[in-house]
């Protein structure tokens, strides 16, 4: 619990907030979804954090049930 503070409060930091991560069945690569006000913000939050950054995708959110009447 106290890691996860700490990436959180680091986070915060860029204006950086961690959604969820999710890690692969064999535990060898997780992925992490963020909310930040661009790429350079999360690679920081993720250096000041110590965790590595393969890539970073920018994307918008889909919510199926705004269109459900």
């Amino acid at each position: 619990a106290q890691a996860c503070l700490t990436v959180v409060g680091k986070n915060a930091t860029n204006g950086v907030t961690w959604v969820h991560s999710y890690v692969s069945a064999d535990k060898k690569k997780t992925y992490c979804i963020y909310d930040g006000p661009d790429e350079a913000a999360i690679r920081e939050a993720a250096t000041l954090n110590g965790l590595p950054v393969d890539s970073v995708t920018a994307v918008s959110v889909l919510d199926p049930y705004f269109y459900v009447d």
